[in-house]
């Protein structure tokens, strides 16, 4: 192909390939965008794809390449043609590929769950590839973060979690040192990094058909067997943990100044169906997060109990969490409608168990900026209980009729109710090292750790005994 013959081909074909809107006008360079990594590492050896006719200019290497592999059709062809992950992110962020349709999966394959047999080259190269990519990211080996992953992280679970952590500590080094509030965008970049556990244990909030949702629990939690303690990822991921408190804490208005909370339900993509929540302490907050439609909490603020199928419409009320901070009695019914888009919520609630905390985690929460409720705390405070009995229980005999059955905020100027100042570079660094550190252990409750916590002598257990007491947790 001539020079004069290529540029003949280009005409009107920017119009007809834009660059993916997220890019604003903008061709990428090889330091990728997010959402082209979130992209890329969800399509399969089956998804469609189409190339752009004579992209690239003759008289190249990279020409006599995309010329070979451009004819494909599918991501399994243009792997066999002799391109790459990193191919199609550059190649991507200039528009020269269109994805055509399904399949295309709703989370990156982790490898190191599935068959062998059910994964395809184009699986491998792109696990392999983004391995590296989050690797290099963070400055880390591959083989690094492998050794240092928990039990049920995979390698690139382990890395994204640890970005997550690393961009949340610099968010919170940035907001103490301009004295502010942590912003919106701050908070959903994190939300949006991390990557989400597959909970099968929050039934109660399954649509008909779900055996799991994406929704991870930070700060304190009762396990299947009695234990309450500081779930894992509170452990390994301190600075993600502190940042998402601090987001409310700042915001607090003054009518709900004296709100506390031990806990944490952070959920990506799911519409929870009709439920209650099992034994909160006193009212929760709740807020979404994300670029969505729809998904609006529908609530019942004076639901005492009973059968769910007993329900009546005119006791519901519609709260739009997108706009608004939201103060409501989790264990009244409700649910989330459907939406479309990417739809991220937080959670802010106490757990029924929260008096019997041990010291040292108590201790470790308020470090993270927990204002963590004393052992005889009013649950009714800010929110009186629904009409009768049910509810959040018995009311005690302070009468609490002036407070509502629930509150509701405008997000949009919270931000203003912080009161935090500047603070200098060497401020900024001791509050720094001051921070909670992050623990890398393998495993944080197996049998013989449950045991020293609870001041017993005991040997060792097994590996394959930690890694089954690690996944033995429930979330209450």
């Amino acid at each position: 192909m001539t020079r004069e013959e290529f540029l003949k081909c280009q005409e009107g074909m920017d119009a007809q390939w834009p660059l993916p809107d997220y890019m604003q006008g903008v061709k990428g360079h090889t330091q990728y965008r997010d959402e082209t990594y979130q992209i890329i590492t969800r399509w399969t050896a089956d998804t469609p794809i189409a190339y752009r006719p004579h992209a690239k200019s003759p008289g190249s290497k990279s020409h006599l390449r995309y010329e070979q592999y451009s004819k494909a059709t599918t991501v399994g062809e243009t792997l066999n043609f002799g391109s790459y992950p990193q191919d199609w992110c550059w190649d991507y962020e200039r528009g020269f590929i269109k994805v055509l349709g399904g399949p295309i999966r709703e989370e990156p394959l982790d490898i190191s769950k599935g068959e062998d047999s059910q994964v395809t080259d184009v699986d491998r190269a792109i696990n392999t590839w983004y391995q590296r990519e989050l690797a290099k990211m963070l400055g880390m080996k591959v083989s690094y973060i492998s050794a240092s992953a928990g039990w049920g992280e995979s390698v690139h679970i382990r890395a994204l979690r640890l970005l997550a952590q690393k961009e949340a500590k610099e968010c919170l080094e940035a907001a103490d040192a301009d004295g502010r509030a942590i912003t919106d965008n701050e908070l959903l970049l994190i939300l949006k990094r991390w990557p989400f556990f597959r909970n099968p244990w929050r039934k109660n909030v399954m649509q008909p058909g779900k055996t799991w949702v994406f929704s991870d629990t930070l700060g304190l939690l009762r396990d299947r067997q009695g234990d309450v303690h500081l779930t894992a990822p509170t452990r390994r991921y301190p600075q993600v943990t502190e940042l998402l408190a601090r987001w409310l804490t700042d915001r607090l208005p003054k009518e709900v100044k004296s709100f506390k909370f031990t806990s944490m339900n952070v959920n990506c993509n799911y519409a929870a169906s009709l439920h209650r929540d099992n034994g909160n302490f006193g009212p929760s907050f709740i807020k979404a997060f994300g670029d969505f439609s729809g998904g609006h909490l529908q609530y019942w603020p004076e639901d005492a109990g009973g059968d769910l199928k007993d329900l009546q419409s005119d006791g519901r009320i519609t709260m739009d969490l997108q706009k608004n901070l939201s103060l409501f009695n989790g264990n009244c019914a409700h649910a989330v409608e459907d939406f479309n888009g990417s739809r991220y919520s937080i959670v802010y609630f106490t757990v029924g168990c929260h008096a019997a905390i041990e010291q040292e985690d108590r201790e470790k929460l308020q470090r993270l900026g927990f204002p963590y409720p004393s052992a005889d705390e009013d649950p009714f405070e800010l929110m009186r209980p629904p009409r009768g009995k049910g509810g959040m229980g018995e009311a005690p005999a302070k009468a609490h009729g002036s407070c509502p059955a629930y509150r509701t905020f405008e997000a949009s100027i919270l931000h203003e109710n912080c009161q935090r100042r500047p603070k200098s570079a060497e401020e900024v660094r001791k509050i720094t090292e001051g921070r909670v550190q992050p623990e890398n252990a393998r495993s944080f409750y197996a049998t013989d750790q449950r045991r020293i916590r609870k001041g017993y002598d005991t040997p060792a257990v097994s590996e394959s005994s930690a890694k089954d007491d690690e996944a033995n947790i429930e979330f209450y």
